[in-house]
């Protein structure tokens, strides 16, 4: 279900993602990973981990943040950015809820994969 509203486009319910867990969608070529934290939080990420492009949807997401499944980065989900010592960024797209409609802008997405 895709209804644009502006540059929001309507991609599911929060009902669709478990606590602590990832969704995909398709953005053409580009697979969007969408988030929800313990406290049902909602972010958006590429899919793609900026280390060797491991799929984050598959990580552990804890504190605000998802490990990546292959090489153990993690990957700060409102910015996208890796922490600690490791270096790198993944694009990251704003989300909002509109009651437990998940909504994304496509348009304004930020960082470089």
């Amino acid at each position: 279900m895709n209804v644009m509203t502006q540059n929001w486009c309507s991609i599911g319910t929060i009902d669709d993602i478990p606590r602590r867990g990832a969704r995909c969608v398709k953005h053409g070529e580009m697979t969007i990973a969408i988030f929800r934290t313990a406290d049902d939080q909602i972010f958006a990420l590429e899919d793609k981990c900026p280390h060797k492009n491991g799929p984050l949807s598959q990580g552990i997401v804890h504190d605000g943040c998802v490990t990546c499944p292959l090489h153990n980065w993690v990957i700060s989900l409102e910015s996208g950015q890796a922490q600690g010592a490791d270096e790198g960024k993944t694009m990251v797209f704003p989300i909002k809820l509109d009651e437990k409609t998940i909504l994304i802008d496509l348009s304004k997405s930020s960082g470089t994969s």
